[in-house]
């Protein structure tokens, strides 16, 4: 491994050493619209801090790629300065997603040079990494409708270790609260124990068993889970409130609508005694995402197969990406990037090089050879 940084490295590094947490992604989008302008792209639109960006003119009657990626990253965890060490590269938002997004870069200016086989654009956007409705997406939408109307295939670049993963879980955040009556922990019997209000649904959620779904051959695991507890009261205090984050990640063959009626089914139905009085037991949801279709017979994705030969295997996504927003847009949409999920969001993140290289050549070799 090359001690020095390829072209691809070298610009991963920039982007790197820009910070871009969640909703300060304004440097970051000013310096990528001063590097297409500089190169000349066709096209360079920004909303926000967000942008659309076009190197050619669209031909009539050829395929169209849209290549997504976002800005953010996640906050500050540790002090990880970009750099290069044997086949790692590190920096906050190596893997999810800075490595994937240098190779958007590339592709666009590589098709300035030679023209591609297919058409393509890219999007660029602010505030993935944070609830759906607050995501710049829809900002880049507005501003660049016929950028994403006509698209044959959109891959959101997400980090799948180099694989192709089709579809994607939906996610659904609620907070059930149950309402109880406080009281002297000494005298429990003077008020209503919120918790143990709780008991049966957590005693059911423990319970559930994944439900597996398959399409195209490949494997969606739906799962609910409790993921965090705040209670009102204190070590001698009968808590008269107790609010559990439920997280339901649903299968593709659930809307956004049918996700919100299973779990409120589910709380119902495994109430118990808790509920004495209208009202003891509340469900809000906090965040709300589609899952994403699978497009196993998309034209496009038979010849990215091909141009990869046996190095690109294909799994279903076990979590989100916007290829479910994507999808309930009326595109076909998967993920594939060089990052790693395992790196996502970690202390020291890196990207492997060696996988960045190989997304470089799969890209190369499918759209310019």
């Amino acid at each position: 491994m090359s001690t020095g940084p390829t072209p691809l490295e070298a610009l991963a590094l920039e982007l790197l050493r820009i910070p871009s947490v969640i909703g300060a992604e304004a440097d970051l989008a000013a310096w990528v619209e001063s590097w297409a302008t500089e190169r000349g792209l066709h096209r360079v639109v920004r909303a926000g801090d967000n942008l659309a960006l076009q190197p050619r003119p669209f031909r009539a009657g050829v395929p169209r790629l849209l290549l997504l990626g976002h800005l953010d990253t996640v906050p500050k965890s540790d002090e990880n300065t970009p750099r290069l060490e044997g086949d790692r590269l590190y920096g906050l938002g190596a893997t999810d997603m800075k490595a994937a997004d240098a190779l958007i870069l590339h592709v666009l200016e590589r098709a300035l040079e030679t023209e591609p086989r297919y058409d393509v654009a890219a999007v660029l956007y602010a505030r993935e990494e944070g609830p759906f409705d607050e995501s710049g997406m829809p900002e880049i939408v507005a501003a660049a409708p016929d950028l994403f109307d006509g698209t044959t295939l959109a891959i959101a670049m997400e980090p799948t270790d180099n694989h192709i993963e089709l579809g994607c879980l939906g996610t659904l955040h609620a907070k059930v609260r149950f309402h109880g009556q406080r009281a002297h922990s000494a005298r429990p019997w003077e008020g209503r124990n919120a918790i143990h209000m709780a008991a049966p649904f957590l005693s059911a959620l423990a319970a559930l068993e994944p439900r597996d779904c398959t399409y195209d051959g490949l494997l969606f695991r739906e799962v609910c889970s409790a993921t965090m507890v705040s209670y009102e009261g204190a070590r001698n205090v009968i808590p008269g409130g107790f609010e559990i984050n439920v997280n339901f990640r649903f299968a593709p063959d659930r809307s956004r609508s049918e996700a919100v009626a299973w779990l409120t089914t589910l709380v119902n139905e495994n109430v118990g005694l808790a509920a004495i009085e209208a009202g003891d037991v509340t469900i809000e949801i906090t965040d709300l995402c589609p899952s994403g279709r699978v497009c196993g017979q998309n034209p496009l994705l038979a010849t990215l197969r091909e141009a990869a030969g046996e190095g690109l295997p294909t799994r279903a996504k076990q979590a989100w990406t916007d290829v479910g927003r994507l999808s309930e847009m009326g595109l076909d949409a998967l993920n594939f990037g060089p990052g790693s999920g395992s790196q996502a969001h970690q202390v020291g993140e890196w990207c492997s090089r060696t996988r960045l290289e190989d997304a470089r050549r799969v890209m190369e070799q499918w759209l310019f050879a």
